[in-house]
């Protein structure tokens, strides 16, 4: 088996796919709301890394000019020395390098060993070969789908009768008045019971402390598993979130916009948060998430990973320290959502992907484990970018 296998050629291939019913929230628009009759036009990407041993790893994103030309001519087995050199290249920056890149190294090398990402960073085993989910929903709508706080509850209803979904995670509204989310908050726990896991992300949608504080005391009668992400400030202040821990029980989950490994810890030492968020997108792909989950272990916290991708269930199916998976975003009258880029749309993270326990398989082929339906990608693509040694 070839150990000093080079990389020859990098490709990003760009696709475009639209989707119905789904546009810009009106107030802000800077986030997408149920709208009937609207056409969402939507772009994607597939980087593909090949070197030359004919092993190639393929993985939704994307690659700038200065990272590709870096890789060319390496060794893409040595994923921890590229890691730290591509972490330095953002320091100031994002503080993690480019998270597509590590998970196409970590297909490549699953694909030269013959085995899953999940089996080699030792996991699968214990019972998580099937995810727990939970639906995460859009944000509210003033158009008649999310619109009532009665709507978000009888969501969680269908997620949990219809599909099995053992927790659910509200998006509340943009601006919208802070009795309503209150209101929200507390019906979805009248429509389900104590039955389901309940989760609130307001997106930093909440205009005061006091708005903050209301719907947090909100959480804390209804029982909500986390509270995330509730202030402005996208989660960076660690004064913000251990000064609201002070006045609410309910745990909090940050991190999502905090980017990295080391700021990750002062958030878990200045005791702003009780729950650990990664994502292998924005926090160094597979590599910088098992450093996170092996981080929050050693401080006796869970990570919780922001997100469906392949990369994330062989994750999950390899740390101990995790709760749910996010399965979003879902909305009750929002379909056929995400571009078909794997042939068995139980890859694709659809709200109907789960099982009849609400949850997800992880893959036990090579690498990733599913490979991507090239026939679509081509038949959608708008353009490709072609790096490769001379």
């Amino acid at each position: 088996m070839p150990r000093n296998i080079r990389i020859t050629r990098i490709v990003v291939t760009h696709f475009s796919f639209v989707v119905n019913d789904l546009g810009p929230e009106e107030h802000l628009g800077f986030d997408q709301v149920y709208r009937p009759g609207y056409r969402l036009d939507q772009d994607g990407s597939i980087l593909t890394i090949e070197t030359d041993a004919g092993i190639t790893g393929e993985v939704p994103g994307s690659i700038d000019r200065r990272d590709a030309l870096y890789l060319l001519g390496r060794n893409p087995l040595e994923r921890d020395t590229i890691w730290h050199d591509l972490k330095r290249a953002q320091r100031g920056w994002m503080n993690a390098p480019n998270g597509a890149i590590d998970m196409a190294l970590w297909d490549i090398a699953g694909k030269l060993y013959g085995a899953s990402i999940h089996q080699m960073l030792g996991g699968g085993g214990q019972g998580r070969m099937k995810l727990p989910c939970y639906a995460s929903t859009y944000h509210g709508d003033e158009n008649g789908g999310l619109t009532r706080p009665e709507d978000y509850g009888d969501f969680a209803l269908a997620c949990r009768d219809r599909f099995g979904y053992p927790a659910f995670k509200i998006h509340g509204w943009i601006g919208g008045p802070i009795g309503r989310e209150v209101d929200a908050v507390l019906a979805i726990r009248r429509a389900v019971g104590d039955s389901m896991a309940l989760m609130l992300d307001p997106a930093g949608a909440f205009r005061t402390f006091d708005d903050v504080l209301r719907v947090g005391r909100a959480c804390d009668e209804a029982n909500y598993f986390w509270y995330e992400d509730a202030f402005r400030g996208g989660g960076l202040s660690q004064s913000a979130h251990s000064k609201l821990r002070e006045f609410i029980k309910t745990p909090l989950l940050m991190g999502e916009h905090i980017r990295g490994l080391e700021p990750k810890a002062d958030l878990i030492t200045a005791r702003a948060t009780d729950y650990v968020r990664a994502n292998s997108y924005t926090d160094g792909g597979i590599t910088g998430v098992m450093k996170l989950a092996a981080l929050a272990e050693a401080n006796g916290l869970d990570v919780e990973l922001h997100g469906g991708s392949l990369a994330h269930r062989h994750c999950m199916a390899s740390m101990r320290n995790s709760n749910w998976y996010e399965l979003g975003l879902v909305h009750p009258l929002v379909n056929a959502n995400k571009p078909p880029i794997y042939g068995d749309p139980k890859w694709i993270d659809l709200l109907e992907s789960v099982d009849s326990k609400g949850c997800l398989d992880v893959p036990t082929g090579p690498g990733l484990g599913v490979p991507l339906d090239w026939e679509w990608i081509s038949a959608h693509r708008t353009g490709e970018v072609v790096y490769e040694s001379e």
